[in-house]
């Protein structure tokens, strides 16, 4: 039987991808989890590369006759064109991702600000996305904004994981890890999360500014010395003494609160799934929450199609295998262009070894790959050979985490732009 995989493996793909960022979109997932107005007024406060999106759903659901207000903060070139009609009851702000910038500082002071006054008889929605760690950031008075900057770049470049990271993050926050919420006392807060992370814990989500913080600043410590990660001396005097501590699961000030996960990366899987079946393709989910070094993961991921497509083992072909997280890439030479899909495939189709019958998609479900403007690649079973006739060599690219380069040049980078969504990474391989 002749399907689009089989025709056209590339749509396919695509049509996949596509399938798992829409099961994500603010617009699709907001109205079950929307609390009644309350007896007081509704102050909106959030970050994420979402954010724009969440709140323009929110404008739309809430009852125009009910107060509205609030502040969004979402990454440059991220907020999505607006309704026609739109109230425009929420003010959403631009900022930088990954590394936090002046405007990310500015909004995250206001948004403190706004929470001034808030009584038992209001609400306050919590729109949290990935991307929020950096977004919504606020140092604690012992460090500057630079060296807030510098702790985040390496953190982005050592290899950690996103929830090393974002326990590091929190500790040095004044708003995230709890803070936020604390601030909002005595009002309730309900916050709405679309996941990105492995896992979905909610305090790892963004950091988590509105949900209590397990971690401790002996764990954040302890990360930055595993990956040496120099702070200046009052910040390690602080983390060290307890200082810097964060609020705690049980602290009344997250009593009554409702947290609840709109869009995950597994419900993006499934629904990527679902559309390979019924176009006669049977897909099957390794899991959402793989880590690790993004060039090894592709090797092994290399490995499994491999296996498939000369053993059909330990699936049958034809078939589709999917898989989500967050992998990492730890830079050692800097220059290069590129993101953890883009690494992700270059270590792929060098284990792959231009097996024949297996087409790759690696892509970030929120449209950027790192910081450039493509969501990830495809990888073919001649790229290899399509790459020596350009006189490109993977293995050197991937030395130097330059896959941008080598992709765009083969014309096979995905580029839909920004999604406004993000439920992270995106991984799809068919075999034939």
């Amino acid at each position: 039987m002749t399907t689009l995989a089989h025709a056209d493996p590339r749509a396919f793909l695509r049509g996949l991808y596509a399938a798992a960022v829409r099961r994500a979109l603010p617009g699709h997932v907001t109205a079950d989890f929307l609390p009644p107005p309350p007896k007081g007024r509704t102050l909106v406060l959030g970050a994420g590369k979402a954010g724009g999106a969440m709140a323009a759903a929110v404008d739309r659901l809430w009852p125009r006759d009910a107060p509205l207000s609030g502040l969004v903060i979402t990454r440059y070139a991220h907020v999505p064109p607006a309704e026609p009609g739109a109230p425009g009851r929420i003010e959403v702000v631009e900022a930088a991702h990954p590394v936090p910038d002046e405007a990310g500082r500015r909004a995250a002071e206001r948004m403190l600000a706004l929470t001034d006054g808030l009584t038992a008889d209001d609400l306050v929605l919590a729109l949290v996305s990935g991307g929020a760690s950096a977004l919504l950031s606020l140092p604690d008075p012992r460090l500057s904004f630079s060296e807030k900057q510098a702790i985040n770049r390496a953190l982005l470049n050592s290899g950690a994981a996103i929830d090393e990271m974002n326990c590091v993050r929190k500790h040095l926050s004044a708003i995230k890890g709890g803070r936020l919420a604390a601030r909002c006392a005595p009002a309730r807060v309900v916050s709405l999360l679309i996941s990105d992370v492995p896992g979905d814990d909610p305090a790892v989500i963004g950091s988590g500014p509105t949900v209590a913080d397990a971690s401790s600043c002996a764990d954040a410590l302890a990360i930055l010395d595993r990956y040496r990660i120099e702070v200046p001396a009052a910040v390690r005097e602080a983390l060290d003494s307890g200082a810097l501590e964060t609020p705690k699961p049980g602290d009344p000030a997250f009593a009554g609160h409702a947290v609840h996960l709109i869009a995950t990366p597994r419900q993006s899987l499934e629904a990527a799934a679902a559309v390979a079946r019924a176009a006669g393709i049977p897909a099957y989910i390794l899991s959402d929450e793989i880590e690790g070094e993004s060039r090894e993961v592709g090797k092994v991921h290399a490995a499994l199609a491999r296996a498939v497509a000369r053993h059909g083992a330990p699936f049958a072909r034809p078939c589709v295998i999917l898989s989500g997280g967050e992998t990492t890439v730890t830079v050692r030479t800097k220059g290069g262009r590129g993101g953890r899909a883009g690494e992700f495939l270059l270590g792929c189709a060098m284990a792959l070894q231009g097996q024949a019958g297996v087409h790759v998609l690696a892509a970030d479900t929120d449209g950027i790959d790192g910081v450039e403007d493509n969501a990830g690649a495809i990888v073919s079973p001649d790229t290899l050979a399509r790459a020596a006739s350009l006189g490109l060599q993977a293995a050197a690219h991937l030395d130097r985490h330059d896959s941008y380069p080598f992709f765009e040049a083969l014309g096979d980078l995905v580029k839909p732009g920004p999604t406004f969504t993000n439920v992270n990474d995106f991984r799809a391989l068919l075999v034939l």
